[in-house]
């Protein structure tokens, strides 16, 4: 492949950094188009090329023969050659706790349009620092990549900091092709609609049962949420895992119908908390529930971290989302896409609407 065919990347964003790699990722091996990316992280205390990445790269070079260069640890520089996606069944450990849910965001766009099933059984961290939490991943981002592929998700074990050792599974099962995008309905989500239900999960290590920390993070949530006047229901759980950790995650449910839920254009915005040692359980709790309220008040249909998830969607399947915030995370992906994809996004960020109009 010639030298000038290849897309190229500044890596150096001071937000989202590592959602360059992971969106760059999986928009080459869709479209086919190999890309370079240059400066990876540059200005962190730690530049370049994390785990993370690393792990990104060698699951996708099982479902491809794809190619890399640059592809180390640290390395500020990554030249990437996608090859034909292969759906199969594959098994991953991130070995330490790592984020699942980073590796997902690199794995999910190819499997739902690929040309069959593709299964994964994953190992790592499931509820980490900066990563979306699991819960979050399979409440509130999966509905809406359910509008365009069969998706079958299962949380067999929790993984916490620093040993990891939690378990997912999934199974997805392409309803399009990179071909017919265009038969796919537009993504809409610009009214949040009539608040339902909020739902939850409070969990912890068995090693925090005798302390009741599963019970207290829900209850002092429960308590701050009982101000929206709505049913909440947090179920508590816990789990035999490898390191002692906990954490919660919400999630509010809206409908446009007030008599009914609308499951093929799902309203979801979520928020999450992350215990940590010295962390009263009472605290991590609080910290979810006003969280939330937080990202209701701003009366969108798409929280904040949603919408980063979002951009590659509306650049496959047009239309437009109202957001809570506008922010850097959700701009750069915007500016990886549009290196990938013939779209424009088009940014109102006095009403927070983000759209793409794609020719039908």
């Amino acid at each position: 492949m010639e030298e000038n065919s290849i897309i190229k990347i500044d890596g150096s964003h001071k937000e989202g950094g590592g959602q360059i790699v992971r969106t760059a990722l999986a928009l080459s091996i869709i479209t086919g188009k190999a890309f370079e990316v240059d400066n990876i992280r540059k200005g962190r205390c730690s530049s370049g090329l994390k785990n993370q990445h690393m792990y990104c790269i060698r699951a996708l070079q099982q479902l491809s023969s794809s190619k890399a260069e640059g592809a180390e640890l640290g390395s500020e520089s990554l030249k990437f050659f996608p090859g034909k996606f292969n759906p199969k069944s594959i098994s991953i450990d991130i070995e330490t706790a790592g984020s699942i849910t980073l590796l997902l965001q690199s794995l999910m766009i190819p499997c739902m349009l690929g040309s069959g099933t593709t299964k994964f059984r994953i190992t790592g961290g499931t509820d980490v620092k900066w990563s979306m939490p699991v819960d979050y991943f399979s409440e509130i981002v999966l509905p809406q990549m359910r509008r365009y592929a069969d998706i079958d998700f299962r949380l067999e074990k929790r993984g916490y900091y620093p040993k990891g050792g939690g378990v997912v599974e999934l199974k997805v099962k392409p309803r399009y092709t990179i071909d017919n995008l265009k038969d796919a309905a537009q993504v809409n989500l610009t009214e949040q609609g009539t608040l339902m239900q909020i739902k939850g999960v409070s969990h912890a290590s068995q090693s925090l049962q005798k302390a009741m920390v599963a019970e207290r993070q829900a209850e002092s949530a429960n308590n701050i949420l009982k101000s929206l006047e709505c049913p909440v229901n947090i179920r508590t759980e816990y789990h035999d895992s490898l390191s002692d950790g906990s954490a919660i995650t919400l999630w509010s449910v809206f409908s446009i119908n007030e008599d009914d839920l609308d499951i093929s254009n799902p309203i979801r915005i979520g928020a999450d908390s992350l215990g940590e040692r010295g962390k009263r359980a009472e605290d991590v709790g609080k910290e979810a529930a006003d969280r939330l309220i937080n990202e209701i008040n701003y009366k969108a249909p798409v929280d904040e971290y949603l919408a980063d998830n979002m951009i590659p969607l509306l650049a496959l399947f047009g239309g437009k989302i109202k957001v809570a915030k506008i922010s850097s995370h959700a701009l750069t992906n915007i500016y990886v896409v549009e290196k990938f994809l013939d779209v424009k996004f088009n940014i109102d960020k006095e009403k927070r609407i983000i759209s793409v109009n794609l020719p039908r």
